[in-house]
């Protein structure tokens, strides 16, 4: 939930608005974000639509199932 919260209250124009908020985030290709939630324990992919402020959730798992996809077309 503190995630979500997070990212629901974000205002985030460029992969860099991302990385200042939240540190531990990996910027992909193509507006693509993953990340590390639950201590790590957890990865949620998500492409971000920049210009409409708009996240679009792709992936919620374990790091075992995250290890066995491709983020960048999911």
């Amino acid at each position: 939930m503190a995630w979500f919260r997070q990212v629901s209250r974000a205002d985030w124009a460029k992969p860099a608005d991302v990385k200042r908020d939240i540190r531990s985030a990996s910027i992909l290709r193509d507006g693509r974000v993953v990340f590390n939630v639950a201590g790590n324990k957890y990865r949620v992919v998500v492409w971000i639509n920049y210009p409409y402020r708009v996240v679009y959730i792709r992936f919620v798992g374990t790091r075992r199932q995250y290890d066995a996809i491709d983020a960048q077309t999911i």
